[in-house]
């Protein structure tokens, strides 16, 4: 067995505290990184989902609009895509 001096102790417990605390940062900004891209990931396949299902509802609405349009003079059709409206007729 090897036996360690008092100041050998401390040093190496000085050397191991400084590498913990380094692999904790270390690790901290791979976390972080990680977590800022799967963040980014789900707020753009959010995003991308919200303008599909707007380009959807969108097209069933021209869809409609096109069907009234056949029957009435076509003035006064409108659709909305996020809140705005847009004119089919």
């Amino acid at each position: 067995m090897i036996a360690l001096t008092l100041e050998t102790a401390k040093t190496i417990a000085i050397v191991v505290a400084v590498a913990f605390v380094a692999l904790s940062v270390i690790s901290a900004l791979v976390i972080k990184s990680i977590v800022t891209k799967l963040i980014m990931v789900v707020l753009m396949a959010g995003l991308a989902l919200g303008v599909w299902t707007q380009r959807t509802s969108l097209q069933d609405c021209a869809d409609r609009a096109q069907a009234k349009a056949e029957v009435l003079d076509g003035s006064g059709l409108t659709c909305t895509f996020f809140g705005t409206e847009i004119n089919v007729g």
